[in-house]
């Protein structure tokens, strides 16, 4: 076993988000990578009653396989996890539209177990805008309660596909720290889904963590990329914001085809109305060698190879994540 493999099994590492559909399969496959605790976050137009259904299809998925996964509600679930060998799963959504209108909807599913929630998905919904909205109005004033609401009852804020203004806006109206949990540095690759310096300079001064994903459009090389790639992108984002607000979020969305029926309804708007990106039907490759969850230590692999510290790299793995989640979750 090299340095480096001793050095990830001994991690807590910890996913910022995908949106896989998971079977048992995914949850071995996370185990051989030493994936501590993933955060599950398939939601993206869904209202409440799809909100729900989300919920209760992952209540059964975990009760079905309890002997490898258990839920995370608290940062001593995902501790939990590791010295048992389990994987964590954290119910996270990509839009606030499950509450649809309702505020008291957000404290209702963070009992329910919904630990993060971003704000907005790509368009405009209640609380603000998307990346993709064609003007970006801001946090509105329902988006201020629902962010106040969140902090009150312990859901993380998470700003990745929310539009720039809406991003800034919830940052500082925020009280505990926002997360970006898989975005990518705009100042590396100016693309749309990437983002400003400034969004990821303010998120880490309030405390936040900004995951690096593996979005190969938004990476220098795009489909040419490779592990070292991911790495760049981190380093920058590292040099911008600082070792402890920098962490990793893969985006992986396994078993779902591309072109596939979940994606091409991903890239509409609310599911049915325009087609909001290419995303959904064109070739997209991972990077080389980081293309399936259980190769997730060549990522460890690379930053020891650059001549990371430990202290640093577990604080990339999964030390971050463990610090902002404790803050928000208490």
């Amino acid at each position: 076993m090299t340095d480096a493999d001793q050095l990830h099994r001994q991690s807590i590492v910890i996913d910022g988000l995908q949106c896989s559909d998971f079977n048992r399969e995914l949850f071995e496959e996370a185990r051989r990578g030493g994936v501590t605790a993933i955060n599950c976050s398939a939601v993206l137009w869904e209202n409440f009653n799809g909100g729900i259904d989300y919920v209760s299809m992952w209540k059964r998925l975990i009760r079905d396989n309890s002997d490898i996964v258990i839920p995370v509600r608290s940062v001593a679930d995902i501790r939990h996890a590791k010295d048992t060998g389990k994987l964590g799963i954290i119910i996270g959504w990509q839009n606030t539209s499950p509450i649809e209108d309702r505020l008291d909807y957000v404290e209702i599913f963070k009992d329910l177990g919904v630990g993060i929630m971003q704000l907005t998905y790509n368009t405009q919904n209640y609380s603000g805008a998307g990346y993709l909205e064609a003007r970006d109005s801001g946090l509105t004033g329902f988006g201020r309660e629902v962010v106040s609401e969140m902090n009150r009852v312990g859901v993380l804020c998470d700003l990745s596909h929310v539009g720039e203004r809406t991003a800034l806006d919830a940052i500082a109206h925020s009280q505990k720290p926002c997360a970006i949990t898989h975005c990518l540095p705009r100042g590396l690759r100016d693309v749309p889904r990437n983002k400003s310096d400034e969004v990821f300079k303010a998120c880490a001064e309030k405390g936040g963590v900004v995951g690096t994903s593996l979005f190969a459009p938004g990476l220098a090389d795009g489909n040419e990329a490779t592990v070292a790639s991911v790495i760049d992108a981190l380093s920058y984002t590292l040099d911008l914001v600082g070792e402890d607000h920098v962490a990793i979020g893969t985006d992986f969305s396994l078993n779902r085809p591309r072109p596939g029926p979940w994606l091409l309804w991903a890239n509409k708007d609310k599911g049915t109305a325009r087609t909001l990106t290419e995303f959904g039907s064109v070739k997209i490759s991972k990077p080389l060698g980081i293309r399936r969850i259980d190769e997730f230590p060549n990522l460890t692999a690379e930053m020891v190879a650059r001549g990371w510290s430990q202290e640093r790299i577990g604080k990339i793995l999964g030390g971050n994540w463990l610090r902002v989640l404790d803050t928000v979750w208490g």
